[in-house]
């Protein structure tokens, strides 16, 4: 039986005996994909219908259904069920052995036939998140111009600002609950990808659905094309962006806020995901819309989410408690919009920990020691930006390289949020090794190749005795530390967006806090049992990926109701949230979260 988040079972027996005696068989119901009553009207009959991938189950239409929109002699005669639907996927697709070619695979069926697509990939999350999302997104990303068959999503080009609201309303479903958006300016490790970053913001929604059980036509991918300065793109006549050098400064501030005025005039209610903008402006935009807006930017706040809640598990794999926290010595590699974020949320972290106050933030600071491409960052660095100025030391020479600030410091922890391949060096390593008895090694970026270390490489270099974790996935290598196969950890922000936004849904939410994502992290690293600690695992399974999205989901908007910043909706005020309590959100989000089966159609004259 796959291991399930710790409680899950007994909160659901406490919750069934709630809510009456037919609570039970409904969660069984669902869990066991049995069909529910639910109807869905629909306005497209016939070939038309079938061309349409919110709707169409290919063979799976029954008899009766097949007669009342206009299906008969559209299909072969055979009825297959969604089951045998996936049988036959699978047998194709586990024939293919290069990743790309199961995610254009993949893609095709995402094009005809969206519940079995989702199926696939809820069912068999850890096998398929590393196709539709990273590694292999990336390599999609780069071809994206020469793979692109139909379109997905939202593409807002700066030629069109004017007529960004109208854009908004080319979209068919009338309510969207998640953007993912981004200016393709910073994708993943790979650079500027213009255009083509779009194919990231689709991976990071099909999350969004596997994991956190949104429904996939309430969810949208989103593109801002505001040129590219990648001049081997704009030199290519198949690139189907702008050909043209991208927009800086209040010409490009002017399409962001364009978009986002269009989008929210639209969607109100709708939760806005920034993904892969260049440092200078992720912060900057961040910044400028988180006061106003339900946004977040994934590669600043959710990276800083799993870093922390993979720091603080760790802590629990050593015998320490997450409050130990405050002792620990962090060496961080990488000074950009992604090494700043997870070192802000550290100190907000060790703050609260150390009871808060104007002297909790700077002892924070104290144990913290950043790096850039130019060595260890010093008080004396000129032309700091703010978000890095507060980490810079007045205690070590600036400029020092990453092995002797290792040496010098004798750091617990080291993270890599560097973007360069390779940069934890067998010297580096060594330098770990020396420093601490089980030292922690976190090379964060983006794709593989573009990873600090590989998983093998560190726990040679420390005998097996490190604490693993990467932002790629990498094999266990055949090595055992106290008796345990070592286990190369992945720690992937699909361990925290999908239930954030879940939670911030669910309660409402006007804005994404510090302390929403606080407690996913705090959460997220809680959700790691006691018994496969021991071993170095310090995130939980990802084939549980909707039982943490929901927990996560819990603790997000709890905290959004305790700091006054939810508003209710869906049926309940704010006074019926803060009565449900920590059960009832559970209740409520577990109904919330979409299953992939087919749903009875009904046909409805436009």
């Amino acid at each position: 039986e796959a291991q399930r988040a710790p409680g899950t079972a007994a909160r659901e027996r406490d919750e069934d005996a709630r809510a009456g005696p037919s609570a039970a068989q409904d969660r069984k119901s669902k869990s066991k994909g049995l069909p529910t009553l639910a109807t869905e009207v629909v306005t497209k009959r016939g070939a038309e219908l079938l061309h349409d991938p919110w709707y169409n189950k290919g063979m799976a239409f029954p008899q009766r259904e097949r007669d009342r929109l206009g299906l008969r002699g559209l299909l072969p005669p055979r009825q297959m069920p969604i089951d045998s639907q996936v049988q036959r996927f699978r047998h194709a697709f586990d024939a293919r052995k290069d990743p790309l070619q199961k995610w254009k695979q993949l893609r095709s069926l995402l094009e005809r036939n969206e519940t079995l697509y989702y199926k696939i990939v809820t069912e068999n999350i850890e096998e398929m998140a590393p196709i539709i999302y990273t590694p292999t997104v990336g390599e999609a990303c780069k071809r994206y111009s020469e793979l692109f068959r139909r379109p997905r999503g939202l593409y807002f080009s700066a030629h069109d600002v004017a007529d960004f609201p109208a854009i908004t309303y080319n979209w068919p479903a009338e309510d969207v609950d998640i953007i993912v958006v981004t200016d393709g300016s910073r994708v993943l490790g790979l650079g500027d990808l213009g255009i083509q970053g779009i194919g990231v913001c689709i991976g990071k929604l099909d999350l969004y659905v596997a994991g956190a059980g949104i429904q996939p036509s309430r969810v949208l991918p989103c593109v801002l094309d505001v040129g590219t300065n990648n001049e081997e793109l704009r030199a290519d006549p198949q690139y189907v962006g702008l050909h043209q050098p991208r927009l800086e400064g209040d010409a490009y501030l002017r399409v962001v806020d364009a978009f986002m005025d269009a989008v929210y005039n639209r969607w109100p209610n709708c939760l806005v995901q920034f993904e892969d903008f260049q440092t200078r402006h992720a912060l900057r935009l961040l910044n400028r819309y988180r006061g106003s807006c339900l946004m977040f930017n994934d590669d600043i706040q959710g990276t800083a989410g799993v870093a922390l809640a993979g720091m603080l598990a760790s802590l629990r794999a050593r015998g320490l408690s997450p409050g130990d926290l405050v002792k620990e010595k962090i060496v961080f590699a990488g000074a950009g919009s992604a090494g700043t974020g997870v070192a802000a949320m550290v100190v907000q972290a060790v703050a609260k920990m150390l009871g808060g106050g104007k002297g909790a933030c700077a002892a924070a600071r104290r144990n913290i020691y950043m790096l850039d491409k130019d060595g260890l960052i010093g008080a004396s660095r000129e032309g700091l930006s703010d978000a890095v100025w507060g980490f810079a030391r007045d205690d070590l020479e600036d400029g020092m390289s990453l092995t002797e600030t290792i040496r010098k410091v004798k750091p617990t922890i080291l993270l890599g949020l560097s973007g360069v391949g390779g940069i934890f060096t067998a010297d580096v390593l060594q330098a770990m090794a020396e420093s601490t008895e089980r030292p922690t090694i976190m090379p964060m970026s983006n794709p593989t190749d573009r990873a600090e270390c590989t998983a093998e490489a560190a726990f040679r270099a420390t005998g097996g005795r490190c604490i693993f974790a990467s932002g790629s996935p990498f094999e266990n290598p055949p090595m055992e530390h106290n008796g345990f196969p070592v286990i190369a950890n992945q720690g992937n922000n699909m361990y925290l967006f999908p239930g954030v936004g879940l939670g911030a849904l669910a309660c409402g939410a006007t804005q994404v806090s510090d302390g929403m994502l606080l407690a996913a992290a705090i959460k997220l690293a809680d959700l790691v049992p006691e018994e496969v600690l021991k071993c170095g695992r310090i995130f939980p399974r990802i084939e549980n990926i909707r039982e943490i999205s929901r927990e996560i989901g819990v603790a997000v908007a709890l905290t959004a109701i305790e700091e006054g910043i939810a508003e209710g909706g869906r049926g309940l005020k704010v006074d019926d949230l803060v009565r449900l309590g920590e059960c009832g959100m559970r209740k409520r989000i577990r109904e919330m979260q979409w299953d992939p089966d087919y749903t009875p159609l009904i046909y409805q004259d436009p």
